[in-house]
């Protein structure tokens, strides 16, 4: 049955039950009982239904209310039924149980059920009581104490009805000011002042008459029967012992006026008996007055107190108000607040502070402030909060319309919590605030960083595309336009979006991410854009389908085209060459290295060969370094063709490579035997025969050969030096050879570096001699000038050939410094002869190396110039000699050099004539004075009519440009005569004489002057 239903039934029964008992005065027994007994029941009853926090005080009011109806039964038994009127009786001993009864259950509400620990309810509870008392005394008390007719036991009893009515007013007074209202209170109120209505009027009955049943004062008492069962049916009775939250609120009117009015009660009652002539309670008067006035005191004292704690409260939620301000997250907010309620609690009282999410079970689904029972929270909050029987739940204040969802739970015993309800419900505010402040710092951050972020993948030039669980592309970032030409890739399968050899590797790499949680990249991929332009890219794969903002697989390109494109050129740059495209020297090392060990463990030889193209520098020089380039292309494709060609036949062909400048180096692995290596080399020398095709022309060059082999070699560093001294021996020998290498080469390049040590040393101790040849005239050996030669007389060689020494001096640079030592010492002889014989126009001429017009800084003309200046020597005595090579080199330095030069009055011999590659057209354009014919041509001018013409042409063409024809190496008289006969003048040899040490020539011309035969002169 529903609580309504028994509600709405007890109404009735009740209602029926008082109507026939008033109306059915002979019914009054059975009737008065049953309605005894119906209120007790209904208290059972409530208590039943509705299962209070606290069952106790419900039970002692139904004792009450069943100690009450068995004293009307006894009384009336008595007073009926016996015809008894005795008193006092036992029922009086039921009666006054009542009261002690109602108190004890009145206390244990107040205990259970108190929404506010406030003394001053107590205070005004007493101030009540105390004015009540007052005219209690005076009317129901006084009478009895100065009734001589009652006795002892008799007064006490009488006396004892007030007394209890007074205290059970107290304590109901104090109920009604410390617990909520409700129902079931006011209910109870009401049927408490019935029941205190009633005694009052019993009371004043008695003294003043019979007591008879059935009259008005019934009236109370049924009201008190009635409403008492009626309170404990009513739902809200649960609420008179469940935790409440105090709401702090102001002193209402009615409740000031009802303590003004008590505190009147006592002056009001004096002045009546003052009235009437007789102040018959003065000490009661006075002692009323003074429990009055000690009321009013104690209440200011209270008041007093509550200010002074409130503002000692105040300053420790400022304090944490301070400290939460500076809180930078939840745990700080957190320990703020746990440190403010411990300080807020009385020192040493145990309690648990949580901030966490609101639960459903709260009870305080409105944002509202409650006291839930503690096992009533979610299971993990109850562990943490402890063993308390109820916590306080304040939530977080909205801040700003958003709910928080959190809450400021404190656990600790009822009273303690009471207290500290509006200070923590303060806390939870200040919290509310300082985690939103933390929130919105944490949001600005975070929208900044997403904000920056974002300008980043909008602005990269990597690709960002997000793939979905379907290998779809959701996202593409801006930068996909460029690399893939479309901005159309939503929902476009990934692998799709690839060239086709890479689709494979993309499904792979897909799959295993999304497998085995990892990414292993392989080779670049290959993406085809809009415009057909293939690209290479660098693709990295992250899984964050777990991330809520990303959900899904992160690809991220790198356009690495143009990277990929860079590292096979610097790579083709670092191990092949630029201009043939052959291996370079790093390359070839390793790959002879690797045949080597190769070669070491299956018995076979492996052959070195280095090859130089001979002259190389002269191709250079008359037909431009365009061509050099393309002859050096020529040769590298020449020899790789026939290298392929021997190949299999002698060994297997390996690497051709160019090493550097003209010099080449080929491989050649797996052969029988250094013979088959030393054949190769022929095959590789013959394929030189034939001329080399250029854009320039037809080209002729030979080569010079090294060979070296594993049989002298142990491994490559060993064969590559081999095959160098090898190369170097073959130019020495005459070039367009080819020679292997044997240890005596060895000892002959060691010769020839100590030769160079001790040039060296020479230059500097300045230990050499200058010798001259004289130059005729062919017609009557008049002498026109010398030209210088260099000779040295080596310490222990003795005198070194120039042939010897003149090629390490162009190799080490040392040419230089020798070159100016020639040249200083000429001038400076060529000056003192002009001082001997002044009438004698005896010039001197000088070999200059193509080295020395590179070799000073000031300018090699400007020196020249300088030195024949300082000797006081005219330029036209000096002549200086150089090759062909030089004046035919393409280069605008020694062209103003030699321009300054013929200016000044120095002139300009070509030395070797026609042994070059020069043609002969080129004498137009060059600033030469002279011709020196190589002895070559002189040697066979008598016995060869070709050689004749030859030399005949040469001279006749002279004649026709100009220059002065100077035979070299003229031996015989026959020679002589032809040369003659041909138009050329002047010319040297040994038929006129040989080189003569400075004194010796500065004999010759003595003699010359003085007009004596000489005869053939040797160097001293």
């Amino acid at each position: 049955m529903s609580p309504q239903r028994v509600l709405a039934g007890y109404c009735g029964i009740m209602a029926a039950l008082v109507a026939a008992n008033f109306a059915l005065p002979a019914l009054h027994l059975i009737l008065w009982s049953a309605i005894g007994l119906t209120s007790v029941a209904a208290i059972l009853t409530g208590v039943h239904l509705h299962k209070p926090r606290r069952r106790a005080p419900w039970f002692l009011l139904a004792g009450a209310v069943a100690s009450f109806i068995t004293g009307d039964l006894i009384a009336d038994v008595l007073t009926l039924v016996l015809d008894k009127r005795g008193f006092p009786s036992v029922a009086d001993g039921f009666y006054l149980a009542v009261y002690l009864l109602i108190a004890a259950a009145m206390v244990g509400l107040i205990r259970m059920g108190v929404a506010s620990r406030d003394p001053n309810g107590l205070y005004d509870a007493v101030t009540v009581t105390a004015g009540l008392g007052l005219l209690s005394y005076i009317f129901l008390i006084r009478p009895y104490v100065e009734d001589p007719a009652l006795s002892v036991l008799e007064k006490s009893i009488s006396i004892a009805y007030p007394l209890a009515d007074i205290l059970v007013l107290a304590v109901g007074a104090r109920l009604i000011t410390a617990v909520r209202r409700g129902s079931a209170l006011l209910l109870l109120a009401a049927g408490g002042i019935g029941l205190l209505s009633a005694d009052v009027g019993y009371g004043l009955k008695q003294l003043n008459g019979v007591w008879e049943t059935g009259g008005p004062v019934d009236l109370g008492w049924a009201t008190f029967y009635v409403l008492w069962g009626f309170a404990a049916l009513h739902p809200s009775m649960r609420d008179l012992t469940e935790p409440k939250v105090h709401r702090a609120g102001e002193e209402h009117f009615g409740r000031l006026l009802m303590l003004g009015l008590s505190l009147f009660i006592a002056p009001c009652v004096l002045y009546f008996e003052m009235r009437g002539g007789e102040v018959r309670d003065a000490t009661v008067i006075a002692g009323s007055s003074a429990l009055l006035s000690g009321m009013v005191l104690l209440r200011l004292g209270r008041a007093i107190n509550v200010q002074r704690r409130a503002a000692q409260r105040e300053r420790r939620l400022r304090r944490a108000g301070a400290a939460l301000l500076m809180a930078t997250d939840e745990p700080g907010v957190t320990a703020t607040v746990r440190t403010a309620i411990a300080e807020l609690l009385p020192l040493g009282r145990p309690h648990r502070v949580v901030l966490a999410p609101m639960g459903d079970t709260t009870g305080a689904a409105d944002g509202a402030v409650s006291m839930p029972y503690t096992r009533k929270l979610a299971p993990a909050l109850a562990e943490e909060l402890g063993d308390f029987e109820v916590t306080l739940c304040c939530p977080l204040a909205p801040v700003e319309g958003r709910e928080s969802g959190r809450a400021l739970y404190v656990a600790a015993d009822e009273v303690t919590l009471v207290g500290v309800q509006e200070a923590a419900q303060i806390l939870a505010t200040q919290a509310a605030l300082a985690l939103e402040r933390i929130a919105l710092g944490e949001e600005i951050g975070r929208r900044n960083s997403e904000a920056y972020f974002r300008t980043l993948v909008l602005n990269t030039a990597d690709v960002i595309l997000i793939v979905g669980d379907h290998d779809q592309i959701r996202y593409a970032s801006p930068s996909a336009h460029a690399l893939f030409g479309s901005d159309e890739l939503d929902g476009t399968p990934l692998p799709m979006a690839f060239a086709k050899e890479s689709v494979v590797e993309v499904d792979r790499r897909l799959h295993e991410l999304r497998t085995r949680g990892v990414d292993r990249p392989g080779d670049d991929l290959r993406v085809v854009g809009a415009d057909g332009r293939p690209a290479l890219v660098e693709a990295t794969f992250r899984d964050l389908r777990g991330e809520p903002t990303v959900g899904g697989v992160v690809v991220t390109l790198r356009d690495v085209t143009e990277r990929s494109r860079l590292q096979a050129e610097l790579y083709q740059r670092a191990t092949f060459d630029a201009l043939t495209g052959l291996p370079n020297r790093e390359v070839f090392l390793a790959r002879v290295q690797e045949a080597v060990s190769s070669g070491a463990e299956s018995g076979a030889t492996v052959g070195v060969l280095i090859m130089e193209i001979d002259d190389f520098k002269v191709v250079n020089d008359t037909l431009g370094h365009g061509a050099g380039d393309a002859l050096l292309v020529a040769v590298g494709n020449r020899l790789t063709e026939a290298l392929r060609a021997v190949d299999g036949s002698y060994g297997a062909a390996g690497t051709v490579a160019r090493l550097g400048g003209d010099e080449f180096a080929a491989l050649v692995r797996r052969a029988g035997s250094a013979a088959d290596v030393e054949r190769v080399a022929e095959k590789v020398l013959a394929s030189f025969a034939a001329p080399f095709e250029l854009p320039h022309g037809e080209v002729t060059a030979s080569a010079s050969i090294g060979v070296s082999t594993t049989a002298e070699a142990a491994d490559a560093q060993d064969l590559l030096r081999h095959a160098d001294l090898a190369v170097y021996v073959a130019k020495d020998a005459g070039k367009d050879r080819w020679r292997r290498y044997e240890s005596s080469l060895h000892s002959a390049v060691v010769e020839r570096h100590k030769l160079r040590a001790d040039l060296d040393r020479a230059i500097a101790d300045g230990a050499f001699l200058l010798h001259f040849q004289p130059i005729v005239a062919i017609s009557d050996g008049r002498t026109h000038g010398f030209e210088a030669l260099v000779r040295w007389n080596h310490p222990t060689r003795g005198m070194v050939s120039p042939a010897e020494f003149i090629s390490v001096a162009e190799e080490s640079g040392l040419i230089v410094p020798l070159g100016a030592w020639v040249l200083r010492n000429a001038v400076e002889a060529a000056a003192q002869w002009r001082l001997l014989h002044p009438g004698e126009e005896v010039y001197v001429s000088v070999n200059v190396s193509a080295r020395q017009f590179r070799g000073r800084e000031q300018g090699f003309a400007r020196w020249v110039l300088d030195e024949i200046d300082r000797m006081g020597l005219p330029p036209a005595s000096l002549l200086l000699e150089m090759t062909e090579s030089l004046l035919l080199h393409d280069d605008g330095d020694v062209t103003a050099e030699l321009a300054a030069l013929r200016e000044a009055g120095v002139r300009i011999a070509i030395d070797d004539f026609g042994t070059g590659f020069s043609s002969l057209s080129y004498l137009r354009r060059l600033p030469v004075d002279v011709l020196k014919l190589d002895k070559s041509f002189i040697d066979t001018i008598a016995s060869s009519a070709e050689q004749h013409a030859v030399v005949d042409m040469i001279v006749q063409l002279a004649a026709i440009l100009q220059l002065q024809i100077v035979a070299e190496g003229i031996e015989t008289s026959a020679e002589r005569d032809l040369l003659m006969t041909m138009g050329c003048h002047l010319g040297q040899g040994y038929l006129f004489s040989r080189p003569l040490s400075y004194g010796d020539a500065s004999q010759w011309l003595l003699e010359e002057a003085s007009g004596l035969q000489r005869g053939s002169q040797t160097a001293a």
